[in-house]
């Protein structure tokens, strides 16, 4: 099985850019399945239904989510009506919509799970505990794993929690690609962080200006607006054995023009 996994798409510029390119990734790598993390991909911050229906069009087969899931007012709703749309597992308060997806593919099926970290992100179960018993309800399907997490400690030992019981465990949230993909002993694919599908020249996707106006001045904080310009769109391809569930083959991706 062929994977695509697309990192946070943020604001409207992200969206055009992502569906401006996705056609030329699914074209080389010929993937399965393509898993797109959209908490990020309406205006400002969240997913909207506009913005949800863009990410699909372009060519994504499921929609996964963070701690911004339901910042926009229409999240509930959209989370309850979208099939293909899902959001971390493990939140505390927000019931809304599902943390699991199954897709049957006649000879497989492929499971993704979303799960937020508990380091410095919104109130959560435990990932680990909750983890454990997501991967004992169905140990046959492919599991795939979007860990949205903001410590990289956190999401590295999730990888080797989950390491030979997921085929595919990678970090979303910190919008900045990490050079460390790679078959974990057991045969899980890991990367800590797979980047973000945004405006290149900026502060994590947000325009530069006041971001560091923000981080000097703490006490006359700015709004912090969407950045202008070139985009880059960063993620992972993998490789998974449909008989073993083990990763074969995992790659960073970068489109930065």
């Amino acid at each position: 099985m062929r994977i695509l996994c697309i990192g946070d798409v943020v604001s409207q510029e992200g969206v055009e850019f992502l569906s401006a390119r996705l056609w030329e990734l699914k074209r080389r790598y010929r993937p399965d399945a393509v898993i797109v993390n959209g908490e990020n991909s309406a205006r400002g911050n969240g997913i909207d239904e506009y913005a949800y229906r863009q990410i699909i069009d372009a060519g994504a087969d499921i929609v996964t989510g963070g701690n911004h899931s339901f910042q926009k007012k229409t999240a509930a709703l959209l989370h309850e009506e979208s099939k293909r749309l899902i959001r971390p597992a493990n939140l505390i308060n927000y019931s809304a919509g599902k943390g699991v997806l199954l897709l049957d593919f006649g000879r497989y099926r492929l499971r993704v799970i979303n799960l937020s970290g508990s380091l410095c992100m919104t109130e959560c179960l435990n990932p680990f505990e909750y983890a454990q018993r997501l991967i004992e309800t169905d140990s046959d399907a492919i599991t795939v794993v979007d860990f949205h997490a903001e410590a990289t400690s956190e999401k590295q030992a999730m990888g080797y929690f989950l390491d030979g019981r997921a085929a595919l465990v990678y970090g979303t949230h910190t919008h900045v690609q990490t050079n460390d993909a790679r078959i974990l002993p057991k045969g899980t694919g890991y990367m800590t962080d797979i980047g973000m599908t945004g405006v290149r020249d900026s502060v994590i996707g947000k325009a530069i200006e006041c971001c560091v106006h923000n981080f000097r001045f703490p006490d006359q904080r700015m709004q912090i607006s969407d950045a202008k310009g070139s985009c880059m769109l960063c993620g992972l391809f993998a490789q998974i054995d449909e008989k073993s569930k083990k990763c074969t083959d995992i790659r960073p991706v970068l489109v930065d023009k």
